[in-house]
């Protein structure tokens, strides 16, 4: 392992990092459930698709280990997988089999262009304190997904969000959760986020919350993994306009979502330079590129980096191990889903909440004196959960950061790559 990952360069232990892997592993695990529900919809079959979500992931998180070696995990992407369903599939009225085959295409691309190094160009050309304000975003939108996953937060058509009812239920249980896991951290208990997650688990037994679907009765932990999709891919449709559409949506979010989690993940775990550069992140896209390919080809949404992974770096992650961890328990959970699926979302919230707290650090080091640094950051971290998308956060932090600095003539302030950036953000509002 050390070989391997250099453990002790990067200050960490193996130990360390199976907590991390395993850390990061249960607080994504909810993807298994998640993405055979809602891609059921567009009409593929959900066991099929069960398979090929712990696979995708699987193959994904490895290449990010061996070839990044970056405390990263992969699995196909919420949000990219509404998308794929209510609005190509039920929306277009294209076949699951074409919906794939853009897949297919925008894996092909990225690829293409992260051997290029467009990729690694556009991660380099996002401003320092636009970075710093991308993992402070995050952290915002993961501690807002965990309240919602947990019924902390709930929907109100008057106010859109408002407090749900947390003297009972799951909102309840993660609450207790949230105090047993910050009673952890406050202590230094090594693998608190771990421990309170399997802690808050065990107390969701006799509350009825912790329990399978169909209740205990004949339960079994072991189940045989169904067969994936593979290669249902259709290509009669991709030279029409409507095609380009869907096939660019795909590209965009990927793309920017990917971007902003390996800066957010990355300088969360302090493995950026001084400058806010990514290590290796010319492989790290890589495996983001391969892992949409394989989802494709096993019959499942874009695959991409996942935030979640900042539980693991919270717990002590720092190499491509804590990857290779994760990547392992996919590959297990194909065979023991149903007690991987055991672990309630109000169990996973209360870390999903205080990884919130631990990326709020790098928002004492951006310049909010300078309106032209600070405001595009501002909007970068409030438009992330406002807005329930990573990408959109980035796409307002750039837009303000460029038309701010033309107005205060600090035009050498931006890059050729930022302009371009830029110029693709404006493109992408005329094809919508």
């Amino acid at each position: 392992m050390e070989k391997l990952f250099k453990l002790k360069a990067h200050g960490t232990t193996p130990r360390t990092e199976l907590l991390a892997g395993i850390t990061t592993f249960l607080t994504m695990a909810y993807i298994l459930a998640v993405n055979p529900g809602i891609l059921s919809a567009a009409n593929m079959d959900a066991g099929a698709v069960f398979t090929a979500t712990a696979l995708a992931s699987a193959i994904a998180t490895l290449v990010m280990a061996f070839a990044a070696n970056l405390p990263i995990a992969l699995a196909p992407g919420m949000g990219l997988n509404a998308f794929f369903t209510y609005s190509v599939v039920l929306g277009m009225g294209y076949s699951y089999q074409i919906a794939l085959t853009a897949v297919l295409l925008e894996g092909l691309l990225f690829i293409l262009l992260s051997f290029i190094n467009v990729r690694e160009a556009i991660v380099n050309s996002i401003p320092l304190h636009l970075k710093k304000a991308v993992a402070v975003g995050i952290g915002l939108f993961i501690a807002l997904i965990g309240m919602q996953n947990a019924g902390i937060i709930v929907k109100n058509d008057a106010t859109l969000v408002s407090l749900g009812s947390v003297t009972s239920g799951t909102a309840l249980l993660a609450m207790i959760g949230l105090v047993i896991t910050s009673a952890l951290l406050v202590l230094k208990v090594h693998g608190a986020l771990l421990i309170g997650i399997l802690a808050t688990t065990l107390i969701g037994i006799p509350m009825g919350i912790t329990a399978p679907f169909m209740g205990w009765d004949g339960w079994k932990p072991v189940s045989t993994p169904a067969a994936p999709l593979l290669f249902h891919f259709d290509f009669s449709s991709v030279l029409s306009l409507k095609f380009f559409t869907v096939f660019f949506s795909f590209l965009f979010v990927d793309i920017f979502d990917t971007v902003g989690t390996l800066v957010g993940v990355t300088t969360q775990a302090g493995l950026t330079d001084k400058d806010g550069n990514v290590p290796r992140v010319k492989q790290a896209l890589l495996a983001d590129a391969v892992g949409t390919v394989t989802g494709a080809a096993l019959g499942t949404s874009t695959v991409t980096s996942y935030i979640e992974s900042s539980a693991g770096v919270a717990a002590g992650g720092r190499t491509g191990m804590s990857s290779l961890v994760t990547a392992i328990l996919f590959l297990i959970a194909l065979f023991f889903s149903p007690l991987f699926l055991l672990i309630p979302g109000a169990a996973t919230a209360p870390a999903l909440i205080l990884v919130g707290f631990f990326m709020m650090k790098p928002v004492t080091e951006i310049d909010f004196s300078d309106p032209t640094e600070g405001i595009p950051a501002f909007l970068a971290i409030v438009m992330m959960p406002f807005t329930y998308s990573i990408a959109e956060g980035i796409v307002y932090g750039v837009l303000s950061y460029v038309i701010l600095k033309v107005v205060t003539g600090k035009f050498k302030q931006i890059s050729v790559i930022t302009w371009a950036v830029f110029a693709v953000f404006i493109l992408r509002f005329f094809i919508h």
